[in-house]
């Protein structure tokens, strides 16, 4: 499968242009976003370009870049190893064209090993860096934690925790509130902290074909959960947008969180909008 831009060069144009004061984030749609710091360094997380499997799952935003057009990068990290999360046609032409790494837990590792991505794209195996809950490593002036997260729809999630000179991010996947949350808001001050939203809907059944329902992000209720416990600075909400379905209202999350000290302010982006940290 060859991954064809909707919107042209533009996006990886603007985020290799770019000259950051700190850290600047941009949202590719889906979970994915770009991290680019004041000395360069570039990561990309769960960067996906597909379209989903239709009529099943349907992308509902753009396709916002090729990623052959993508010239630098130092690492790409997955949360987890589903399909919109570790995806080679979105990913392998990455570490291709620039040697990035290739950084997540196990079963992420193990969904490139089984399609094969050293096998179709110029990847080679050194480029993979299994880590897991606890490891802490370097890309650049970034320090990454891995620290736990609460999906029950995966089967090894783990969430990042970036330390920047500029402050603190945080991607937690796609996971849900609970123990972990509360146990990395304890340990870390995050500035800013992006969180999987979206709605119950009814999709077709893997196997069946048949309507079935469908829980997989956080509803209003659990997001602003889980930034309380995390005790975020800024929430941005992300997913929301991806699935035919299971779309959601940002602009609801308003009145769901002015009532509590955490998060102190929403942080509402579109695909391909850039935030600062």
């Amino acid at each position: 499968m060859t991954v064809h831009s909707d919107w042209g060069d533009w996006l990886p144009a603007a985020v290799e242009d770019a000259s950051p004061d700190g850290v600047a984030i941009w949202y590719l749609g889906c979970n994915g976003f770009v991290l680019k710091a004041d000395d360069d360094t570039t990561v990309f997380i769960d960067p996906y370009l597909g379209t989903g499997d239709p009529p099943r799952t349907v992308r509902m935003v753009p396709v916002p870049f090729d990623p052959t057009d993508v010239r630098e990068a130092d690492a790409v990290l997955a949360t987890h190893e589903h399909s919109d999360h570790v995806d080679g046609p979105s990913q392998a032409p990455i570490l291709a064209g620039t040697g990035a790494d290739y950084v997540g837990p196990d079963d992420s590792l193990a969904v490139a090993e089984e399609t094969g991505w050293t096998d179709e794209w110029d990847v080679d195996e050194g480029q993979f860096h299994e880590v897991s809950e606890g490891d802490t490593f370097e890309i650049g002036s970034f320090t990454v934690h891995v620290e736990p997260a609460n999906d029950p729809d995966a089967t090894h999630p783990v969430s990042y925790v970036f330390e920047h000179d500029a402050g603190t991010f945080f991607h937690g996947g796609d996971a849900r509130p609970g123990a972990p949350f509360e146990s990395i808001g304890a340990e870390y001050d995050i500035d800013l902290g992006v969180l999987a939203y979206g709605t119950d809907g009814m999709l077709l059944d893997k196997e069946t074909r048949e309507p079935k329902y469908t829980k997989w992000y956080s509803d209003e209720t659990q997001i602003c959960e889980a930034a309380r416990q995390l005790e975020l600075d800024r929430l941005l909400p992300s997913h929301w947008d991806m699935w035919k379905g299971l779309t959601a209202d940002p602009t609801a999350l308003h009145d769901h969180v002015r009532s509590f000290e955490h998060p102190s302010r929403l942080e509402l982006v579109e695909i391909g909008d850039r935030v600062d940290l």
